[in-house]
């Protein structure tokens, strides 16, 4: 079956193209005074800025977009309450047993603090606590999730192992080890989501502005200075909340991460008799492969995914094609209907996978928190921002703070992560065949 993709021109994504409660914000003219000024209007900003306002301070959203405009609106809308790579005991041995254990501590609350707010604010984005689950592609690769299950599951966590024949019936996928489930994920729509943050800091009193790009960020005597094309803002703290979306605005901090572009497709909808077989708890699935498989439906029965792709020309098309071909192998729907929306964005990756807090002077913070759990994330990172924000010390908040760190050979290195995919991909395979 042929595939036809559409693609948004601005925003490119689904949740763009299908959300409502869109409303325009206008651009900062003239000159603000505020207690805390906000680079980026994506969930670690707008989460920031609730949260912030809360706390009684005030506080302006300055986005170079529209809000949701960057990764915050491109992603696949999972809620994952883990870290992408390590695992409570890594944690505690890479972090010590004191920052780690808040460390974990953050991570474990992140998705009931995602759908606590949705309730609280009455945010309507589709949202699902249905749980979280994570098959494994091997025997090796299940011996690692029961571990991790288990690890969660020992600090009071909703998580459960799973093996074969309950993976097969709560997913409808065949061919999995086994797997673990943690019951406080979910799913939503991220812009939705998102737009619902901004209405609800807006009235707690932040203001937010879009088209409104930050050309400059100096220290002044008493805080800082921010410029932008029609105005400027003076503030005692700043928050970088770009993530990899900041370009020029501190070239620093752009050889700090990996940037990975990441591709999300979407189907037609599903007919019903087939969407009864899979997902029917409906539920997000993220598996164990290197090349990770990821699937769940959103409200319209749409079959969404995601992938990477090897370096090369027409990406845009190529890609979207190969991860639609891909679920229709992996879920055996060799009448999988055809490819309706195909967008991709960019993920900051952190050379260990965690977030962390960056010191980019007195006052002036950026923070970065996705590695594949952006939402969750990204959501309690403003919680604890909200707090250095209020006058809580960086260095005991539960997120590693530190000066930016460049990457050594970050020139070379920094499409390591696409032009490593073949390898994994071919590793994934040898697994499997084991």
């Amino acid at each position: 079956m042929n595939a036809v993709v559409r693609q948004e021109a601005h925003g490119a994504s689904l949740w763009h193209a299908i959300s409502r409660n869109r409303r325009d914000r206008p651009a900062l003219q003239g000159g603000l005074d505020v207690d805390l000024a906000i680079v980026g209007g994506g969930f670690s900003g707008l989460s920031t800025a609730l949260h912030a306002t809360g706390k009684g301070l005030s506080v302006a959203v300055l986005e170079a977009e529209i809000i949701a405009w960057g990764a915050t609106g491109r992603n696949a809308g999972f809620i994952v309450p883990n870290f992408a790579k390590m695992d409570p005991v890594n944690i505690l041995a890479h972090l010590g047993p004191e920052r780690g254990e808040r460390l974990i501590d953050f991570a474990a609350g992140s998705a009931d603090l995602v759908f606590g707010l949705i309730r609280r604010h009455g945010i309507d984005c589709d949202a699902v606590q249905s749980g979280w689950i994570q098959p494994a592609h091997s025997p090796a690769a299940f011996e690692k999730v029961k571990s991790r299950a288990g690890q969660w599951a020992q600090r009071g966590r909703p998580a459960v192992t799973l093996n074969r024949q309950e993976v097969e019936a709560l997913t409808g996928a065949k061919g999995y080890v086994g797997g673990w489930m943690d019951r406080s994920g979910g799913v939503l729509n991220p812009v939705e989501y998102a737009r619902g943050l901004a209405d609800a800091a807006e009235k707690a009193g932040a203001r937010i502005f879009e088209q409104t790009r930050v050309t400059s960020v100096d220290r002044t005597a008493d805080g800082w200075a921010l410029k932008t094309p029609s105005g400027s803002v003076r503030a005692g703290k700043v928050l970088i909340a770009t993530n990899a979306y900041g370009r020029s605005l501190n070239p620093l901090l752009q050889r700090t991460y990996f940037p990975l572009r990441v591709f999300q497709i979407a189907t037609a909808p599903l007919p019903r008799e087939i969407r009864a077989r899979l997902l029917p708890g409906g539920q997000g699935v993220g598996d164990t492969r290197r090349n990770l498989f990821t699937f769940r439906f959103d409200a319209e029965n749409r079959l969404i995914s995601g992938g990477m792709h090897i370096l090369g020309a027409g990406a845009e098309t190529r890609v979207p094609q190969a991860i639609w071909r891909r679920l229709g192998r992996h879920l055996d729907l060799p009448d999988l209907p055809p490819l309706a929306y195909g967008w991709s964005g960019m993920a900051a990756v952190e050379p260990d996978f965690l977030p962390h807090l960056l010191d980019l002077g007195p006052g002036l913070v950026a923070g970065r928190a996705c590695n594949g759990r952006g939402i969750a994330m990204t959501t309690a990172m403003g919680k604890v921002l909200a707090d250095w924000a209020a006058g809580t010390d960086a260095r005991d908040l539960p997120l590693p703070f530190a000066l930016p760190a460049p990457i050594p050979f970050h020139g070379l290195l920094r499409h390591a992560p696409n032009m490593l995919l073949g390898w994994s991909m071919l590793r994934d395979q040898l697994d499997e065949t084991r």
